[in-house]
């Protein structure tokens, strides 16, 4: 593996010496990984490890004036091939949209139960490696600057609130419940911090006691900032979860990389969950005639067949699935290069809620890697609900998509490869995925069927909760569900909305739910994106006629990298 990242370091700086859209791509990795090493651990970029970055307002004015003057630069490059063409249009799409989100200071003011500085700070230590003394030095370093970082964060946060920008308290009260749980301060998971470094074997007593002591300096540091959210910025905080309009309509842009028309999305929502839920009634009728969708449920549930007990054998079950997908699937429906056919399964340190994918490291010692956050409580679970998961989360989902896009250095820029990252494209192509695997035969069990209709279904309301609260809609009054019609969207109807059509934990949907409320725009571009992946799909078919050839048009696709749905849209237009 070394040798591979070697060659491909030598062949990313041969291609941008030829292409200027790629050298300056290439710089800005350098450059941004230097003020930023958590994105740099992240993405997987090497020699960031002991860092931390200044998230003091210095830190983040530093960063929106990198993005800033290379913009400039890459907007003023000349384009050598369609190839290049798309990669300049994806460059130019995403930091014009990141630097939309730094006017609205967004990076600098949102908090919220899955996206701010504190996830990041605490979510990047479960991706460094602990095999070394070297790496827990790493570790260590790391562990020890949190208390500063921490401080100017805090400032950040309050200049932030100063001006009007601040979340809303639900999601600030919800983030300083969550470092309750980091800290061992609530739920079963332990004290995070202390559990990472009592886990430190091998090492030199000196490193083992400041591991230790730093540890538990970042505990305190965290608790110390979860009584500020509590104590500071929640009184401040806004009343209404629903972002409106004039907030909303950038933040879509921001993960879809797409214009669309809110308004007609929202009603598509509506009919795309009576039609799903119109096909779960259908196989649920091939489970036992005549059956309900809840009925079939509980029968499903009740199979001793279906069912794990524990969360390591969960995990086994999916680590057995991943890996048996990907030798099916490799050289026959998709092109998969070695280092590709590698991903873990991995139980997260946290019981946050959700289910995730971490990509490789550019020199894939860290492989491709799914992650579940089990909540407090759950303990027996149902693998009709999860078949359809490890698709989207394996192959032919992101691992598929992700580590593809990381491994094809010959014709794809190191910005490419490490650090774009589309919502709409990637969890848009992971839905999509899901469909394919019925498609290609998969799905033929009525209850691993039923299974990937419920996580559509739970998709499509998305849309509707989603766009519905953040922008105050009427519910239809003609809506297909009779669900309170003419009231206006707010965080409660959303819980029981979702409640009423999906068959998740409580748990689980009010993670959910509070997750909509604190990231508008990031949940609806899993249903929207796979809605457009689907178009593009058909629009290519259409002009190619006969010869269209599926397993081809997932290659140029997948080839592209990651980028906006309107960039992806007129690529595809160019193959």
């Amino acid at each position: 593996m070394a040798n591979d990242a070697t060659d491909a370091t030598v062949a990313s700086a041969q291609l941008g010496a030829m292409r200027p859209v790629d050298a300056i791509a290439d710089q800005f990795v350098e450059d941004y990984a230097a003020l930023d090493p958590l994105t740099a651990t992240y993405v997987g970029i090497a020699g960031y490890d002991a860092q931390l970055p200044d998230l003091s307002p210095a830190g983040y004015e530093q960063r929106e004036a990198l993005i800033r003057q290379t913009l400039g630069r890459m907007r003023s490059a000349e384009p050598t091939d369609d190839q290049d063409r798309a990669a300049k249009d994806s460059f130019v799409e995403r930091l014009t949209v990141t630097l939309d989100q730094y006017a609205a200071r967004t990076p600098q003011s949102r908090v919220s139960v899955i996206a701010s500085e504190l996830h990041n700070l605490r979510g990047v230590f479960d991706l460094m490696s602990t095999e070394s003394e070297d790496a827990w030095s790493d570790i260590n370093s790391r562990l020890s600057l949190i208390p500063q970082r921490l401080d100017g964060y805090r400032q950040t946060l309050g200049v932030s609130a100063d001006e009007g920008h601040i979340s809303a308290k639900r999601q600030l009260g919800a983030v300083a419940d969550q470092i309750r749980a980091w800290t061992g301060q609530e739920g079963d998971s332990g004290n995070f911090f202390i559990g990472l470094a009592e886990q430190a074997t091998g090492v030199n007593d000196r490193l083992a006691a400041e591991l230790l002591e730093n540890a538990e300096r970042s505990s305190a540091a965290f608790g110390e900032f979860g009584d500020f959210l509590v104590g500071d910025l929640l009184p401040r905080g806004k009343d209404k979860d629903g972002v409106g309009r004039d907030q909303y309509e950038p933040e879509s842009r921001y993960f879809l990389g797409a214009e669309i028309d809110l308004d007609e999305t929202y009603a598509w929502g509506w009919d795309e969950l009576k039609r799903i839920e119109d096909e779960m009634l259908a196989v649920s009728d091939q489970i036992e005639s005549g059956a309900t969708v809840d009925e079939a449920v509980d029968i499903l549930d009740a199979d001793p067949r279906r069912t794990i007990s524990g969360k390591e054998s969960f995990r086994a079950w999916m680590q057995q699935l991943a890996t048996q997908t990907i030798d099916e699937l490799a050289d026959t429906h998709f092109d998969i290069p070695e280092p590709i056919r590698r991903i873990e399964c991995r139980l997260a340190p946290t019981n946050d809620g959700g289910i995730y994918y971490t990509g490789p490291s550019e020199d894939w010692s860290r492989p491709g890697q799914m992650w579940w956050a089990v909540p407090d409580g759950i303990s027996t679970f149902s693998t009709w609900r999860e078949v359809t998961t490890v698709y989207h989360e394996g192959v032919p989902g992101h691992h598929l998509q992700v580590a593809q896009t990381a491994y094809r250095h010959e014709i794809l820029n190191r910005w490419q490869r490490t650090m774009c990252w589309v919502s709409g494209h990637g969890e848009g192509w992971a839905l999509y995925a899901e469909r394919l695997m019925e498609e290609l035969g998969y799905l033929d069990d009525p209850g691993n069927k039923l299974g990937m209709l419920d996580g559509q279904a739970l998709r499509a309301a998305r849309v509707i909760v989603d766009i519905g609260t953040h922008l105050e809609l009427e519910i239809p009054r003609d809506n297909p569900f009779g669900f309170h019609p003419g009231k206006i969207w707010n965080a409660d109807l959303a819980l029981e909305f979702m409640h009423g059509h999906c068959r998740l934990e409580d748990a689980v949907i009010a993670f959910e739910v509070n997750r909509y409320l604190g990231w508008p725009g990031q949940a609806p571009a899993y249903k929207i994106g796979e809605r457009i992946w689907l178009q593009a799909r058909d629009e290519v078919k259409q002009r190619q006629g006969s010869d269209f050839d599926l397993k081809q048009f997932h290659r140029n696709a997948l080839d592209l990298g990651s980028l906006g749905l309107d960039p992806l849209r007129e690529a595809l237009a160019r193959v």
